[in-house]
């Protein structure tokens, strides 16, 4: 996978050595304050939410702009479009936009008033760049247990089919942890494992969204995306949160920020908001 620039991403033999549970827990909220009750089932019977409007057109062009002098500033480094990651230590707009109160009204919906959160990675496919995300789930990648973690996928840009949106294998997080193969170079994966034959676990959703719409799904969620083959980019960053009483091991704790309740066990960092918004 790609390298995290706060901590590198564990390799999957470093993973196995850590003892995970991957199983899924449902939500228990009879008394949502944001969502639904029936999206709160819906999460828990397909593992995603979509069409979450958090951002008005005025916000999410500001948003982009701020997004564009980045991208401009990461690629006259000679990095790629989508080496944008753990952007919450680095970028006070980033920051921001992680510890949103609207995002994070929806987050403690699912997994509870006590919630840190703890990534955020740009996943820009610039126009025509080939390259594709195979099916995978989140929790392979991450050395965090129990697997009580959501990812909100922000749409910095427009998402459809034709710029690669994300696409969802519903209900395919009831299956608990999946075995994956390396991708191979001829795939031209983003990330590095592929989950093969998804459609076994259930139907395929195509998750189009607009710019500053949401989607939620669980870390066990089966999902991918095509190549962007459009002259249109397509621009999301991931934002990741976590119940509290996650453990993260290989130091991914450093990069927690409280933006719900409380950590009782103080096992998660409190990072500050960066004091700058772009790099220097």
């Amino acid at each position: 996978m790609l390298k995290d620039q706060f901590q590198a991403v564990p390799d999957s033999s470093q993973l196995q050595q850590i003892e995970r549970d991957l199983r899924f827990y449902p939500t228990t909220n009879a008394h949502p304050q944001v969502l639904s009750q029936e999206q709160v089932e819906q999460f828990n019977r397909d593992g995603y939410i979509k069409d979450l409007t958090i951002f008005s057109p005025a916000e999410i062009a500001s948003i982009r702009q701020q997004f564009d002098e980045l991208l401009s500033r990461t690629l006259a480094t000679g990095a790629d479009s989508y080496s944008i990651s753990s952007a919450h230590l680095k970028y006070g707009f980033c920051w921001d936009l992680l510890t949103n109160s609207r995002i994070v009204a929806i987050v403690k919906d699912l997994l509870g008033e006590n919630v840190v959160a703890w990534g955020s990675h740009f996943f820009c496919k610039m126009p025509g760049d080939g390259k594709a995300v195979a099916w995978h789930q989140d929790a392979s990648y991450w050395p965090l247990s129990p697997s009580r973690n959501v990812t909100a996928w922000l749409a910095i840009d427009d998402a459809d089919i034709e710029n690669g949106c994300m696409r969802f294998i519903a209900g395919s997080h009831q299956y608990g942890h999946m075995t994956f193969r390396d991708s191979n170079p001829a795939e031209h994966n983003v990330l590095n494992q592929t989950i093969e034959n998804p459609w076994q676990y259930g139907h395929e959703v195509i998750d189009s969204l607009a710019a500053g719409q949401i989607s939620i799904h669980s870390d066990l969620l089966l999902h991918g995306s095509e190549a962007n083959n459009s002259s249109r980019r397509r621009c999301g960053l991931t934002l990741r949160y976590a119940a509290a009483e996650v453990r993260a091991a290989l130091d991914w704790n450093q990069k927690g920020v409280i933006v719900s309740g409380s950590d009782p066990s103080g096992h998660w960092a409190n990072r500050p908001r960066p004091t700058r918004d772009l790099p220097e």
